[in-house]
């Protein structure tokens, strides 16, 4: 698509709406926001008092009058108001002009329903598009990290993200086999709190479970003979508590969404057909997403499959780089737009 006035005034943005964190991609100008998808809002008449990271900052540290809210949940949008507030203010952050609406691609999971699909396009409607497309995350996973989609060559991408987990195979500009589960990131954090919970009598936090994750998260056949440091309230005396616990105490906490991870992945193999599994045999599967990074996954899935696995450069980055390669270039792209813009 060539230069145009209208487009430079216009500040089209490509959106990935996560249910941990919301990243948008300004044309022509790139990645210019990444923050939580938290916003806080006072609760007598929902005047908006942060976004983003300052809202994540209060989060479970706020008087009675303030709530804190992630409006999206498992990859959707849970709470509609909220959610278009959010956007909206996101929107401002990246936007310098403000003459026109934008143009807006949004990345949506693969196994969410028509009216769910809906609600987002909703939402990017009201906080402004004048146009918005919708994108199946696992392809733009594969777009974001230069898989040669438009061939006719089986390329397998698994995306763990905060909500959902998206496994699918990409040829020829469309999905061919597809498993969407709602078992991710956020999972995992809730795994690790049940797990501290029922064997010592500890309640985390949320914020606590998420840094004991991202710090000492790992699966076998990863080996870390680490010590965790944990905080918490003791449910017996309802008093803080610190304790440290060896960090394969972690790997058997998070044994449970790990293992729905790694059986989707066997099941979108077995219903890939023979053509393309050959592809991906020779080409390996790609992870993107943050629940990538979990230490020792990608050892796992090769192990559990026998297949080489390949964790993408910047993987937290890949589902909004692929929606603002097909942002730039629609008309390339618009065999594999999920939906029709709507003026």
């Amino acid at each position: 698509m060539g230069w145009s006035l209208w487009s430079f005034i216009s500040s089209d943005i490509a959106m990935d709406l996560g249910t941990a964190n919301t990243l948008i991609y300004v044309k022509r100008r790139g990645i210019l926001l990444n923050e939580p998808s938290v916003i806080a809002v006072r609760k007598e008449d929902f005047q908006v008092l942060a976004v983003g990271r300052e809202a994540r900052g209060m989060w479970g540290k706020t008087p009675e009058e303030i709530m804190t809210v992630r409006p999206m949940k498992d990859g959707v949008i849970a709470d509609f108001d909220l959610a278009e507030m959010m956007i909206k203010k996101f929107i401002r952050k990246v936007q310098v002009k403000h003459f026109f609406h934008p143009i807006m691609t949004i990345s949506i999971p693969s196994g969410i329903t028509e009216v769910e699909r809906r609600a987002v396009r909703d939402s990017g409607e009201h906080a402004g598009g004048r146009e918005v497309y919708l994108i199946e995350e696992p392809m733009a996973a594969a777009i974001g990290v230069d898989l040669p989609v438009e061939d006719p060559v089986g390329s397998m991408v698994v995306d763990i993200g905060g909500g959902t987990t998206e496994i699918a195979v990409v040829a020829m500009s469309g999905i061919v086999t597809k498993i969407s589960i709602r078992i991710a990131g956020d999972e995992m954090n809730d795994a690790i709190v049940q797990y501290f919970k029922k064997k010592y009598n500890l309640l985390l936090g949320e914020m606590m479970a998420e840094q004991i994750k991202i710090d000492s998260g790992s699966t076998r056949p990863f080996k870390d003979l680490s010590k965790v440091p944990v905080r918490g309230r003791d449910l017996i005396t309802g008093i803080p508590r610190n304790m440290e616990v060896a960090a394969d105490e972690i790997q058997d906490a998070l044994e449970e969404p790990v293992r729905a991870i790694v059986e989707a992945v066997l099941l979108a193999l077995e219903k890939t057909p023979p053509e393309l599994s050959s592809d991906i045999l020779e080409r390996g599967i790609i992870m993107t997403g943050g629940g990538s990074l979990l230490k020792g996954l990608d050892a796992r899935l090769r192990k559990e499959t026998n297949i080489p696995v390949n964790l993408a450069e910047d993987p937290l980055t890949a589902v909004v780089r692929g929606v603002g390669k097909v942002l730039e270039d629609l008309d390339r792209y618009k065999r594999i737009l999920n939906l029709k813009a709507r003026r």
